[in-house]
């Protein structure tokens, strides 16, 4: 079994992977959105990507109720913001935690390639542009090929070349 990562360490940990992953996260914010108010333990404002680690250590369980939770849920499912949230409840290794924040970063960025595709394909709908159909992998098509056969004729016997006769010399 291993110790549980204080909120401190679970956060200090977040951040490092989030920044390693191309966010600039601010820490301990107050966080105002969608009729929820709580502060997130780190936000990239402009990515709109974060993570909270709740703990009874910070009394977070306090600060975000599970009504703000599903609200802020929701907006995440239509693609609004972003958040990790991760509840210690269960004790969780670092090991752990930075394989589960890379697993919810990695969707975060399948699911923006996602809605960028989408909106190229809606933009390009409303300008009448028939989107490019993936070139899908054809199969070769059977040709039959006309075969042509042709009677071969025996070899020609090669006839020795007559030899011209040699000049004189005078």
């Amino acid at each position: 079994m291993f110790d549980s990562l204080s909120e401190a360490a679970g956060c200090d940990l977040l951040a490092k992977v989030f920044r390693a992953r191309g966010y600039t996260i601010a820490r301990n914010l107050q966080f105002r959105e969608y009729g929820v108010e709580f502060h997130v333990d780190g936000w990239d404002a402009k990515a709109r990507v974060g993570f909270e680690y709740l703990s009874s250590e910070d009394e977070d369980h306090d600060d975000l109720s599970v009504v703000e939770y599903q609200a802020l849920m929701e907006e995440q499912r239509r693609g609004e913001l972003s958040l990790f949230v991760i509840d210690e409840v269960e004790p969780i290794s670092a090991a752990d935690l930075e394989e589960q924040a890379n697993e919810f970063l990695d969707e975060v960025e399948a699911a923006r390639a996602a809605r960028r595709s989408a909106g190229v394909r809606k933009a390009a709908a409303k300008k009448g542009v028939k989107p490019a159909k993936k070139a899908a992998a054809k199969k070769p098509v059977a040709k039959k090929a006309a075969v042509k056969r042709v009677a071969k004729a025996p070899p020609a016997a090669k006839k020795p070349a007559a030899k011209k006769p040699a000049k004189r010399k005078r």
